[in-house]
């Protein structure tokens, strides 16, 4: 196990940071299902009761792609591989490939078995593929793949928590009970590939779920939010389920930051 120049690692299963900038100050509801689980339970919104009803959420979204819009021209509001920021390195272009090739890929040990089957095993594929070697720096004592990657990046500057690129890795932190002692306290646990980046914020990020290398959702600008509206679109699927005395969480509310390739 080992990690490459940026951001953390991780297991949803066994995965390992630093506190998240836009960390929010109130808790969302949780569904009832447990397990970690990439896609959004049955609940429509995960806004605490100080928070925006979904409606204001809904209005708020819909002004922020209207600006973006804007701002780009008129162009279409949908991002490609290489996002709104440009185009990619050749290198995370090469990473971003190879993480959709895995994408439905149930265990890593049938594709290639030189990797752990988890979240750092995925982004060090994708990493190699690119050249990269997430790992190669080695780990200190009692250091998970993910939190190696992060201080990898980390020395390198290549650190950042602006807008992303397709290819930059995505970490987060305490996305399951990883000492068992039920509080959230358990650092650096989880690790993913940025696919894309479309113009209202919403990232796509490549990851290894509890189901598999599957796409999950990200948007910043509402961190606490799962739905835009009661029908609109995922705006941050949900990272850790519910679990004796937690509630579940969303991907913008565990997030840590993110690591260029290029940096």
């Amino acid at each position: 196990m080992r990690c490459v120049l940026l951001v953390p690692v991780c297991f949803l299963v066994a995965c390992a940071g630093s506190m998240p900038a836009l960390r929010p100050a109130a808790p969302a509801p949780a569904p009832s299902s447990p397990g970690v689980s990439e896609q959004a339970p049955r609940a429509e919104a995960v806004e605490s009761s100080e928070a925006a009803s979904t409606e204001e959420v809904a209005r708020a979204l819909s002004t922020t792609v209207e600006v973006a819009r804007l701002v780009s021209g008129g162009s279409s509001l949908r991002a490609s591989h290489l996002g709104f920021l440009g185009t990619p390195s050749r290198a995370a272009a090469l990473i971003v490939e190879r993480a959709v090739q895995l994408v439905g890929v149930k265990q890593l040990g049938r594709v290639d078995r030189s990797v752990p089957d988890d979240c750092s095993g995925l982004v060090r594929l994708a990493y190699m593929k690119g050249g990269i070697d997430l790992v190669n720096h080695g780990f200190l004592n009692g250091e998970n793949a993910v939190s190696a990657i992060y201080r990898r990046a980390k020395d390198r500057g290549a650190l950042h928590q602006r807008r992303p690129r397709p290819g930059d890795l995505v970490f987060f932190q305490e996305t399951y009970d990883r000492n068992r002692d039920g509080k959230r306290n358990d650092g650096m646990t989880h690790i993913a590939v940025v696919e894309t980046v479309e113009l209202d914020g919403t990232v796509t990020f490549i990851h290894r779920g509890s189901k598999g290398i599957a796409r999950s959702r990200m948007n910043l600008l509402f961190p606490r939010t799962h739905r835009a509206g009661q029908s609109g679109p995922v705006l941050n699927d949900f990272l850790r389920a519910a679990s004796k005395g937690q509630r579940a969480w969303l991907t913008g509310e565990l997030f840590v930051g993110f690591a260029s390739p290029t940096l």
